[in-house]
């Protein structure tokens, strides 16, 4: 799979349940490789690959994933920390298997840079600054979309 990264969370850890007193490591990434088409990207392991993965690569780097398992996600979980995207599936990666590969977009695809700016949202689903001032009460609790420049 080739893809500009749009998103990247920070590394986290959490205790490994299997091996207590251990901790897993993790973060994600989104890729994209059409104005359509975007898929969240998923790494557990130990720290050093973990880390060494994560500063691989940033947003605006093309990506070449080889052997990602591919996973139905979980929508009502995965969706609260990840962007919300069209596929049903999300990549996992997995440090005996899997290879990211960074290289410039303009080796692998001009077309792929111009993603970069595109909102992941249907247009008409964000709210202005002023349509949330001025209903702020009754917008209260709920989670919104703003698009920001």
């Amino acid at each position: 799979v080739i893809g500009l990264v749009i998103g990247k969370t920070d590394v986290r850890s959490f205790p490994d349940r299997k091996n207590i007193g251990t901790e897993r490591y993790t973060f994600s990434f989104t890729i994209r490789d059409s104005p359509t088409y975007f898929i969240n990207v998923q790494s557990w392991g130990r720290e050093e690959y973990i880390r060494s993965l994560s500063e691989s690569f940033r947003v605006g780097d093309c990506v070449t994933i080889e052997n990602p398992l591919i996973q139905s996600k979980e929508a009502e979980r995965e969706e609260k920390f990840n962007p919300v995207t069209p596929s049903g599936y999300k990549l996992l990666l997995s440090e005996n298997h899997s290879v990211v590969k960074t290289s410039s977009c303009y080796d692998t695809d001009t077309r792929l840079l111009a993603l970069l700016h595109l909102p992941v949202k249907d247009p008409q689903d964000y709210y202005s600054l002023g349509d949330i001032v001025a209903n702020g009460q009754s917008l209260h609790g709920r989670v919104l979309n703003v698009l920001a420049a």
